[in-house]
């Protein structure tokens, strides 16, 4: 492979506009919160657009390699053209005897307590007809859900659901938290019922409802090959679960809420707004507690419950009324064992697997957060079964993939779990375990140790490492592979942050909020994405994906393109060499540079050196690719 740089990919790309789908998702996101009815959304779903984004969503999904019952990948599908795929998935949709998804593929995950949980695998068309739903239907039900849940919500993460669960304790003092367990509820969900909450939300495209009931009762192919019919439940794994499962609960979000938060009563008194826009309701809250109503307020991420509430008395009837509200109007079963009522100025409360507890400091209460136990043994567990992997492997490289997955637990473990008030403390505890195995498995002091401290191999670190790791004394490396092994102690603790109010990707201040705007000729976008190439669709989403990761420029000169006539999109390793539509094997090019790599006369290559005026370095990328295609070098 050449060393030609390619720039990353932004982080902050706004995949919609790719193919010029965002307008289509805020009139969509704009049009529900007036309370339109949906009738014709399959024409959205079906537009080449929209399954084109599809394509590119799935693509992205480290899951989207995973084969489904029918043995196929994306990369099925990444050799389609794009009118073959627009016009299978029309075939699929629309057949004469109806949407027949092909049976789910059942796979068994190990949980942490020893049991497993049933992952669900449609196959990989499937899959990216769920996606094109998913991308429709999210928009509208965007609009109709309730603020206070988090869980597979664009925008929306842990950080915001434990930011607002230590602002319920702090601020609000509702110390009396109701955890509520929900018994296996992606196997319990009623498919009439969640069809009828669909079409509640407006949702009333009769030949879209038909299409996601085949879904929900997709046959299942057990490990031993065997065929089941699901009568309930959504499938883990599938794409379209997690919006259908925020569906069903949204109901219960705005039930908790219309007995405090939005009753009627504090419609009723004067409310202004704060400098973020929020509505202050105090004048009304006074006046309700004055009544018998309960003060309560809900959190929930996915099926994880918790509502707040100020007195015991209050919580004992809350968790009474919810698990019967739950068993009478969505036919689930709670937990008696797990759903219980916590002090949290005496016991902790758990919750996304942090445990929090409001504490005294200075006369003052407030809340203080740790990882909780079994989370805890969990991580110190799995990071000592990679130390071995470490010490066991055969070769250099094996020992290197071996390190570069501990690091990625170690980092992933300080990502997320960062936000803990103790985190420093809880790491350290796993950290006396890690490194004393780390110590005698490898050794330091040992004459043939596997491990040094040695600060020469700090050069090494990339700069993302050195700002994470590079001050921390317990930092070590690997000998034989030069790797670093990062310090599980090293980890500052992370006030979370709340969620900013107006966040939506489907508003542009909302998406302001999101990202910061790319500087990008949108508009030349539009007009790539529109003209046809010869090849499959991972070409031609891999060259859009090129054109904004390059900024609009070409690669090596970094000429900006005005016309799309001027973008040429260059295999590296050419085709009848092996190379592929992957986007590793692609650059943008402008049509002088691109001509030049292939140029084999003296006048063309004069024509364009003249045109393009490269310098020694643009020189050197062009003829490490023309040693590519097989061409000799041109000297300067």
């Amino acid at each position: 492979m050449t060393n030609v740089a390619k720039p990353l990919v932004n982080g902050n790309l706004r995949h919609n506009e790719y193919y010029d789908m965002q307008l289509i998702f805020d009139d969509l996101y704009a049009r529900a919160q007036y309370g339109e009815v949906f009738t014709d959304l399959m024409s959205i779903i079906l537009s080449e657009d929209n399954i084109q984004l599809a394509f590119r969503n799935l693509k992205k999904n480290a899951g989207s390699k995973t084969p489904g019952t029918d043995g196929l990948s994306i990369d099925a599908l990444g050799r389609l053209s794009a009118d073959e795929l627009v016009k299978s998935i029309d075939n699929d949709i629309n057949s004469r005897q109806g949407y027949r998804p092909k049976p789910v593929k059942r796979v068994e995950i190990p949980k942490d307590n020893g049991k497993t949980r049933p992952l669900g695998i449609p196959s990989i068309k499937d899959r990216l007809i769920q996606q094109c739903i998913k991308q429709v239907m999210e928009p509208i039900c965007e609009a109709k859900f309730n603020n206070h849940s988090y869980g597979f919500r664009p925008g929306r993460s842990v950080e915001h659901a434990i930011a607002e669960t230590c602002l319920r304790l702090n601020l609000g003092k509702c110390h009396f938290v109701v955890e509520i367990d929900i018994k296996s509820f992606f196997d319990e969900v009623d498919h009439r019922k969640l069809l009828k909450q669909i079409w509640a939300l407006g949702i009333q495209d009769k030949h879209l409802l038909y299409v996601i009931g085949q879904m929900l009762k997709a046959s299942v192919r057990l490990p031993n090959g065997s065929l089941i019919t699901p009568q309930k439940g959504t499938p883990q794994g599938g794409i379209l679960s997690p919006l259908l499962a925020n569906i069903v609960l949204n109901e219960l979000d705005w039930w908790v809420s219309s007995q405090w938060e939005n009753h009627p009563v504090v419609e009723k008194y004067s409310q202004h707004k704060n400098a973020t826009g929020a509505d202050i309701k105090s004048n009304g809250y006074r006046a309700m507690k004055q009544t018998k109503l309960k003060e309560m307020h809900i959190v929930r991420y996915a099926d994880d419950v918790r509502i707040f509430c100020r007195y015991k008395r209050d919580a004992e009837k809350v968790k009474h009324a919810v698990t019967r509200w739950l068993k009478d109007r969505l036919n689930l079963e709670t937990s008696a064992e797990k759903t219980r009522v916590v002090n949290a100025k005496r016991k902790f409360s758990e919750f996304l697997g942090f445990k929090i507890k409001v504490t005294n400091k200075s006369g003052k209460l407030v809340t203080r957060s740790h990882i909780c136990n079994k989370k805890l043994g969990t991580i110190t567990n799995q990071l000592l079964s990679q130390v071995k992997k470490i010490d066991k492997a055969p070769n250099k490289q094996e020992a290197t993939a071996a390190i570069w997955k501990f690091n990625s637990m170690v980092l992933g473990y300080h990502n997320y779990f960062h936000i803990a008030t103790l985190i420093s403390q809880d790491c350290s505890k796993i950290a006396q375990r890690v490194n004393r195995v780390l110590a005698n498995r490898l050794g330091f002091a040992k004459r043939n140790g596997q491990l040094s401290k040695d600060k020469a191999y700090r050069s090494i670190l990339t700069n993302p490492e050195r700002e994470h790791y590079g001050q921390s004394k317990a930092l070590c490396y690997h000998k034989a592979t030069g790797c670093p092994i990062y310090p599980i102690s090293y980890v500052r603790y992370k006030r979370p942050n709340g969620l900013k109010r107006g966040l939506t990707p489907y508003t542009p201040q909302g998406r302001s909020l999101m990202h910061k705007s790319l500087e990008l000729d949108l508009e030349l976008l539009h007009q790539l994405m529109r003209t046809k190439i010869f090849g499959s669709v991972e070409l031609a989403d891999n060259r859009l994906s090129l054109f904004c990761a390059q900024y609009g420029k070409d690669a090596i000169t970094g000429i900006p393109f005005i016309t799309t006539e001027e973008i040429h999109c260059h295999h590296i390793t050419p085709k009848k060499l092996g190379g592929t539509d992957e986007y590793s094997n692609l650059i943008l090019l402008h049509v002088k540079t691109h001509k030049l790599i292939h140029a084999s006369t003296d006048k063309t290559i004069r024509e364009c050196m003249d045109y393009l005026q490269l310098d020694k370095r643009a020189l050197a990328q062009v003829n490490r690719l023309r040693k590519l295609v097989q061409l000799p070098v041109i000297n300067s």
